[in-house]
Order: structure tokens, then C-alpha cells, then sequence
């Protein structure tokens, strides 16, 4: 099965939960639409210990580390997500977004449009900051609405436990890790969490 890695806002921890589900679940990684540099599949290779061919290319990369459908204007592209397939795989994939759920990627075009062209679980990671309840409850109502299935959440940073409560109360969807804020992030890091993720799901799907 493969993984859908979204957020609800950008620099909310995606990347590195990534990591921990590529080397919980042993998958290959791909993250279709990049903005910027240094590629999030670069920072991938530096966090999980598996080799580089399990990384496989973005469908379209865009240097200027702005939203997608402002820097394929920028460099004169129009991004197509009838052309972004799924990259041949053996393995499962862990397949990571931009940015949030609603981030555009061309007129009335959204990351979250993407989530149909595969068949994945949706995970949504939320990270602690005054305002992330209401940016995770609308990220859910949104799913909810629009009919997309949110698998699993991922709380990261600094614990709030107000918040927390607030947000799993209204959520449909398990828990499946909690990411501590860390001094550090490195493999040893990675293997740690993948550990309690594979745990916590293979408990919640036995």
C-alpha cells in the first residue's frame, strides 16, 4: 500500500515523516511537484539508510522556492497532472505533496487533486502552533466534504495537549505518531520514530 504524505501548511514536518515512513514500511520515495532547492528528495537521501535508486525523480521541479503554480509561471510551464503518473515500482511507495492540502498547482488545480490519481492512504500532519487546530480541523472538513479518506494523522513538535485533545476529538482518524520537537534530525532519529509508527499501526490495523 502506498502513503500520501500532506499537511496542513507548509514546513509542517512533511518531509521528515516521509523519512520515517520509508523506513517503517520499507517503501521508495517520490515527491511529484518540487518548489526550491534543496530538494526534499535530497534531504530523503541524507535520513533514510536505503539506497538512492529507491528516490525516484519529481514529475516537474521548479528552482524558485515559491507556490507551484506561481513557479511553473515563472519558468513558462503548465503543470498537467494528467501526465504525472506513478513511477514504476516495485516497492510501496511514499509519495510526499507541497505544501498543504489546498496549496494550487494551476487554475482550480490543488495538491489534494492529486490524491485520486492514486491509489494511497492519505496522511495528514499537523505540527503545534497557535492556529493549528482550526488549519487541521478545515484540512479535515475539506477531506470529509470532498470525500478523501484521511488513514492516519501525525502530531509534530512541542507538545500541547489542549491541543491535541481539541483536534483528535474531532477527528475520525487514528493517531498514528507522535514527533517530539528534536535538537537533532538524522537517521538515528528517523529509525527511532519508524519503530513507534510501525507499532502503532500494525496495532491499529491488526
Amino acid at each position: 500500500m502506498d502513503f500520501f504524505i500532506t499537511a496542513i501548511g507548509t514546513d509542517s514536518g512533511k518531509t521528515l515523516v516521509a523519512a520515517i515512513f520509508c523506513e517503517a514500511f520499507k517503501t521508495n520515495y517520490w515527491k511529484p511537484i518540487q518548489s526550491g532547492d534543496p530538494k526534499d528528495s535530497d534531504t530523503i537521501a541524507q535520513l533514510i539508510d536505503t539506497p538512492k535508486e529507491r528516490i525516484f525523480p519529481e514529475a516537474y521541479y521548479f528552482t524558485t522556492p515559491v507556490s507551484p503554480h506561481q513557479a511553473a509561471e515563472i519558468d513558462n510551464v503548465a503543470i498537467d497532472i494528467n501526465t504525472i503518473e506513478r513511477p514504476s515500482s516495485r516497492l510501496p511507495l511514499t509519495i510526499e505533496g507541497a505544501g498543504g492540502l489546498l496549496v494550487p498547482i494551476g487554475s482550480h488545480l490543488y495538491i489534494a487533486d492529486l490524491f485520486s490519481k492514486f491509489n494511497a492512504q492519505v496522511i495528514l500532519v499537523s505540527n503545534y502552533y497557535l492556529g493549528s487546530i482550526n488549519h487541521t480541523l478545515l484540512s479535515l472538513a475539506y477531506c470529509k466534504s470532498n470525500g478523501i479518506h484521511v488513514a492516519g494523522i501525525v502530531l509534530n513538535g512541542e507538545k500541547n495537549e489542549y491541543s491535541k485533545k481539541a483536534i483528535l476529538e474531532a477527528c475520525d482518524a487514528p493517531l498514528l505518531l507522535e514527533i517530539e520537537s528534536e535538537e537533532k534530525i538524522d537517521k538515528a532519529i528517523v529509525l527511532k520514530y519508524a519503530k513507534i509508527l510501525k507499532e502503532n499501526y500494525e496495532r491499529i490495523n491488526p
